[in-house]
């Protein structure tokens, strides 16, 4: 809307026209409203209404007086306002792509992007890393490993940078988790970076990669509430949390005290039982995959399994107490952020 505005400022400081607007099915109180359905343009003996979009919103143009001079002006002025929205194409590649991911863009301009670096009907994926530092030099590294011609790497903040990976045919990674986590181990060797890495969906078209940049920045910041061990991860992860996170805290803490018993406090306020747990979670149930991340003894880790078991009646050794044990504890995190 900021943008708009100053677009409007300089119509008017040019043309000497006063236009005001507003959106669409809504009436402001401080704004003449066309009270009737119509194309194109229209006036009401007083204003000349006319419609147009920008960046995929549609408004109703305002124009003070109701002559032939502002039907001209209401016939010109749609296309002159797109024609503003439209200088993404002024930006570099890396430029336009930022605000693209970052949901800035019309599907007109998203369509003209995607011809002019042909990339209609490519599939692609987001990768979000967060770097401590050298970002300059992590932007090169993931240039260089891109492996396909189309894939681009942007910096969308100080410590975080992405990179919008198109698949191949034949591509030697398994997924896009497995070459996320190629990317990790590269800069890890190249410039000794502890990078971490959030993987969103795959899309069929870039004009969708919005919804997988924010699926792998969510990816982050869940990585982030939960505590989880590991550079990489994915948004698969995370779609339990997703759909718990959407509902009310207030609603959040009501289903946790009527799910758990006063007993589980115990191993919630423990961070260490509570780590044991999630990572055993994370490694499929698998009690020697379980020992060796720890780095602790099996006889140990099946101590405390048994421990967790006494403390809140869920065996999580078997998938289905698994299952409302990893429910329980993803309510305790979202109520602790």
């Amino acid at each position: 809307m900021a943008e708009l505005e100053k677009i409007t400022q300089e119509l008017m400081q040019k043309m000497g026209i006063c236009m005001r607007y507003y959106v669409e099915n809504t009436h402001p109180k401080d704004i003449p409203v066309c009270d009737r359905a119509f194309e194109g343009y229209t006036d009401d003996g007083q204003y000349t209404y006319f419609r147009f979009l920008y960046k995929n919103v549609g408004y109703i143009g305002v124009l003070d007086g109701a002559g032939e001079t502002q039907k001209n002006y209401a016939v010109l002025l749609p296309s002159f306002i797109e024609s503003f929205s439209e200088k993404e194409t002024e930006l570099s590649k890396t430029e336009f792509l930022k605000r693209i991911l970052l949901g800035e863009c019309s599907s007109m301009s998203i369509y003209k992007y995607m011809t002019k670096y042909s990339l209609k009907g490519a599939p692609c994926f987001a990768i979000a890393l967060r770097i401590p530092k050298l970002m300059k030099e992590t932007l090169s590294v993931l240039e260089q490993y891109g492996g396909n011609s189309l894939d681009t790497a942007v910096q969308m903040n100080e410590d975080t940078c992405v990179l919008v990976k198109f698949a191949e045919e034949g591509s030697e990674y398994r997924s896009s988790v497995d070459y996320a986590e190629f990317l990790v181990q590269s800069l890890k060797e190249e410039l000794g970076l502890d990078a971490c890495a959030g993987v969103g969906q795959t899309v069929r078209e870039l004009k969708d990669i919005g919804l997988s940049y924010t699926g792998a920045e969510n990816t982050l910041r869940y990585a982030d509430v939960f505590e989880l061990q590991g550079n990489v991860h994915s948004y698969r992860e995370f779609l339990l949390a997703k759909l718990l996170e959407d509902i009310p805290e207030s609603k959040l803490a009501e289903y946790l005290s009527e799910m758990s018993e006063t007993s589980f406090k115990e191993v919630f306020e423990d961070e260490e039982m509570l780590c044991t747990a999630e990572t055993f979670l994370q490694c499929s149930l698998n009690v020697s995959e379980t020992s060796r991340n720890l780095y602790m003894h099996r006889n140990t880790l099946l101590y405390r399994l048994d421990k967790i078991e006494k403390a809140t009646g869920l065996n999580i050794r078997s998938f289905s107490d698994a299952v409302s044990f990893r429910v329980l504890t993803i309510l305790h995190r979202l109520i602790k952020k």
